[in-house]
Parts: structure tokens; C-alpha cells; sequence
């Protein structure tokens, strides 16, 4: 597989001559000063793809072009988002970018309550707790009927949060679930907006009434229309799992197992409409069989996500070691050398270790983290290739 890494642009804390050094081969990035639902620029396009040809590497994947959320919840305006977003795809296509990884989550893009958890020997990683995330749920955001979802279990661990928790603490759940994870990545909501709660409650209402089947049509309706650029161009469209791959915050979700994948090749059963094959993602959800899945969409795979969670038994997960938990990668990495070869492949979320703290670096984006996953990732497949290709 080719070696990429995800990389925020000039405003990244990692610069391109440090990728290079490490292996790196192919770039995947975006434009991130351009706002949601604006057209890209073959200009902009081009001029950055120059920038990152010039430190010997390429733009091999886009990710993401983001899909607005009018398209999703299929707004007055949506007809006008997607001539936006196929002028988009046709500028990539002419400037020979044939990579584009999306997803069609409702409001948020990925979900975490803790940052910074801790691990034994001092680096930390992402973490999902439910019961955190049910007192966000329940006690701030106060979502309507939040609390018929949740066990009586749970809901006696929120109570007992709600008499010790401080303003602080609140202010930092938050930020952890609905701006910092979502701000880098040309989300909804970001860094120095004022009142997010209130802006979150406004974007979840656009979802008034929108159930599983209705978002279905709606991405169905978006890939029909955006299929002809993509036959035009060669332009595979990689949806990427849904993070966690279960419901949240009562909205519908549509990418979480092999029925919704099986769904959405079939609805649209096009070359071009791939996947974007997240071990991550995948494994947080204990109905899923990771390397089976693989083994079974690795001709519709496009791009690969590698990195890897353990789940525990009240519905946690944390990011785990690449060479460890559910994510199987060691499996997932045969399945791919094998079925579907030089496919572009990051090694995603890495934990946060000592030279990495206090740089500013992204959640989950962290430098020597990433170093070191890409470096057991990058051994894996050499052993691999060695036992397949001898």
C-alpha cells in the first residue's frame, strides 16, 4: 500500500520535509481555508498540489471535500450544493486528483469525550466513556428524550456525575465532544465560537424528522447526481464509516456495519462509488468483523484507514496500539495486500507521547504517535509483501 499521511496545510505544526524523512509517500489533505459548500478553485487546487509536489510527494487523497449538511438533510438549497460540489470534483479531476474521501454523518463528523486519556506509561490516546457522554447528552445539551436511551445503570452514573462535576470539567466535555474534534476538519463548529451549545441544538433540529431511511435517500440521491464527473474523471468516491459505528444524539446513522455498506454499494452500484475502509471506526462497534468486512468490500476499498480501538463490556472504547485491539490490522493489511494491492493508506490517530505534548498538534494527529504507528504499519507490510511476493 502507498504510504500517506494526513496533513492540515500550511497551518500544520508538521511540516512536508518532515514526512518525507519518515517514509511518507503520498499527502492527503484538502482545501481547509475554503468554507463548506463553496466551489475549489482549479487555481487553488493546482497551486497546491505544486506546494506539495515540490517536497517530492503527491496529493493522493482528498479528504475530505466535505458534504454540507443541506445535502444531507436535503435543504432548500441542496440542488445548488451539489452543482458546487461537482464543480469541485471536476477541477480535481482536471488537475489529476481521482481520490475523494467523505462522509455523510449528521452534524458531527467524529465523536470523543476524552482528549488526553491516560495510559500507565504516560502517553495518551482518544477516548469514548457513554456515561460522559450521556451527562452531555441528558444534563447539558438537554436533548429531548435523551434519557429514554440510556439503561437505568447509566443513568444512576449521570446523576452521581451531575453532584461532583465543575464548570470546568463541563466546559471541557464541550470542547472535547463538539469543537475541538470537529473545528480542524472544516466542521459546523469551531474554535472561538460563541455559545456552541446553542449553535449544536440549532444544527440537530435541521434533523427534525429525518429518520434512517430518509438520510439513506439522501445520500443516494447525492452519489446519482455526482456519479457522471466522477465516470468523467475517474474520481472514486470513498464514503467513510460512521465514528462511533452506532447511533448518537438521536440522529440516524447510515455507514455503521456491512448491511448499511451492502445498502449503499447496491442503491448506487457504481465503480466509483467506494469506500474508505477504517479499521478504526469499524472495530469501535463490536457487531462488526473487521477483517471479514475487509476481505468482502476490498474491490469497492479505495483508501485505508489503519489504526485500532478496544471496546469494553458497559460500551467504552479506547484508541488502542496498531498492532493491537479489534481493528485486527495485521489481518486487514494480508486482505489488502493480497485482494487489492497499492491501495493509499494513512495510519489514522495516533497517541500523544512525550515530545509531542504542548506542540498544538490536532487531536489525535499527533507527529511521533503517527511515527510510530506508521513504523509498525510500515514493518507489517514488508513482512507481508515478503510472504506474498517473495
Amino acid at each position: 500500500m502507498e504510504k500517506t499521511w494526513r496533513w492540515f496545510g500550511n497551518k500544520d505544526k508538521i511540516q512536508l520535509n518532515m514526512l518525507r524523512q519518515i517514509g511518507v509517500e503520498g499527502i492527503v489533505s484538502a482545501l481547509h481555508d475554503i468554507s463548506n459548500g463553496e466551489v475549489w478553485p482549479l487555481e487553488d487546487i493546482q497551486e497546491y498540489k505544486n506546494h506539495i509536489e515540490s517536497f517530492g510527494l503527491r496529493w493522493s487523497v482528498v479528504e475530505s471535500l466535505p458534504v454540507s449538511e443541506a445535502i444531507k438533510y436535503a435543504g432548500e438549497n441542496r440542488d445548488q450544493l451539489i452543482e458546487n460540489y461537482i464543480l469541485s470534483l471536476e477541477n480535481l479531476g482536471k488537475a489529476g486528483i481521482k481520490t475523494v474521501c467523505y462522509n455523510f454523518m449528521p452534524v458531527l463528523d467524529w465523536a470523543r469525550t476524552d482528549l488526553y486519556y491516560q495510559w500507565e506509561d504516560g502517553s495518551s490516546s482518544l477516548y469514548f466513556d457513554k456515561t460522559k457522554f450521556a451527562y452531555f447528552e441528558i444534563n447539558i445539551l438537554e436533548r429531548e428524550g435523551a434519557k429514554n436511551e440510556y439503561s437505568e445503570a447509566i443513568l444512576s452514573k449521570v446523576e452521581a456525575i451531575q453532584n461532583t462535576i465543575t464548570e470546568t470539567e463541563k466546559n471541557e466535555l464541550i470542547d472535547s465532544v463538539i469543537v475541538k474534534t470537529q473545528g480542524f476538519v472544516n466542521g459546523n463548529i469551531k474554535e472561538g465560537d460563541l455559545n456552541p451549545i446553542q449553535k449544536f441544538k440549532n444544527l440537530l433540529s435541521l434533523y427534525d424528522g429525518i429518520d434512517k431511511n430518509q438520510l439513506r435517500e439522501n445520500m443516494k440521491y447525492f452519489l446519482e447526481k455526482v456519479m457522471p464527473v466522477c465516470e468523467k474523471w475517474n474520481i472514486h468516491m470513498c464514503v467513510h464509516p460512521d465514528d462511533p459505528p452506532f447511533a448518537l444524539l438521536g440522529l440516524p446513522r447510515i455507514v455503521t456495519n456491512e448491511e448499511d455498506i451492502d445498502w449503499l454499494l447496491n442503491a448506487v452500484d457504481n465503480s466509483h462509488n467506494g469506500l474508505t475502509f477504517c479499521t478504526g471506526s469499524l472495530s469501535a462497534g463490536l457487531h462488526n468483523d473487521v477483517p471479514a468486512m475487509a476481505k468482502k468490500y476490498a474491490s469497492r476499498t479505495k483508501f485505508v484507514h489503519l489504526r485500532s480501538t478496544n471496546v469494553f463490556d458497559n460500551g467504552d472504547f479506547i484508541e488502542a496500539d496498531h498492532l493491537s485491539g479489534r481493528g485486527k490490522i495485521i489481518e486487514v493489511v494480508k486482505v489488502f495486500q493480497k485482494e487489492n494491492p497499492n491501495l493509499p493508506m494513512r495510519v489514522d490517530h495516533g497517541r500523544l507521547l512525550a515530545d509531542d505534548v504542548d506542540k498544538g498538534y490536532n487531536p489525535g494527529y499527533s507527529f511521533l504517535g503517527r511515527m510510530l504507528a506508521l513504523g509498525q504499519i510500515d514493518g507489517v507490510m514488508a513482512t507481508v509483501n515478503a510472504e506474498f511476493y517473495p
